[in-house]
């Protein structure tokens, strides 16, 4: 079915409406922190991430060609979209950052650690043929740092 059109509906090849859908793309990771000032050190002064904007209730980073990241405080981020803060587990999502190199996974697992970040799988071989390591941030947010010699089209990050 061929679709034509702009805003919330689309006509389809017979002339019928259809609703639009959306489209596969994140515009921005929220991350809900416990405590703002802890997770702005950990991020800048542990990774080197640069804040480009500072709301006091939401801090956004200078992206790098990806998608822009930013915190906002724990309980209002749960409030906006209308769950509560309370709970623990395994969120079932993580964060995914491809580099060019093993030796770059083992630099950024490293520089983690000594920012404060708990390892949660050292640096090493990957069951899919990678090389990669995790980590979980001070909120207990997890990183995948991972490299892959498989083909040149890869998400890099760096």
């Amino acid at each position: 079915m061929a679709a034509k059109g702009e805003g919330n509906v689309r006509t389809d090849s017979e002339g019928g409406v259809q609703p639009r859908g959306m489209n596969a793309y994140v515009s921005a990771v929220l991350l809900g922190v416990k405590d703002m000032e802890a997770s702005k050190r950990f991020y800048t002064e542990g990774l080197g991430w640069k804040i480009e904007h500072d709301y006091k209730i939401s801090v956004f980073f200078v992206q790098h060609g990806g998608t822009l990241v930013g915190f906002y405080g724990r309980d209002g981020l749960a409030a906006n979209v209308g769950v509560s803060a309370e709970g623990g587990g395994f969120p079932g999502m993580i964060f995914n950052y491809v580099v060019r190199s093993e030796a770059r996974v083992d630099e950024i697992v490293a520089q983690a650690q000594k920012a404060g970040a708990r390892v949660t799988k050292p640096a090493g071989r990957e069951k899919w043929g990678g090389y990669g390591g995790a980590f979980a941030d001070p909120d207990g947010y997890l990183w995948q740092i991972a490299f892959s010699a498989q083909g040149s089209n890869q998400p890099y990050a760096e």
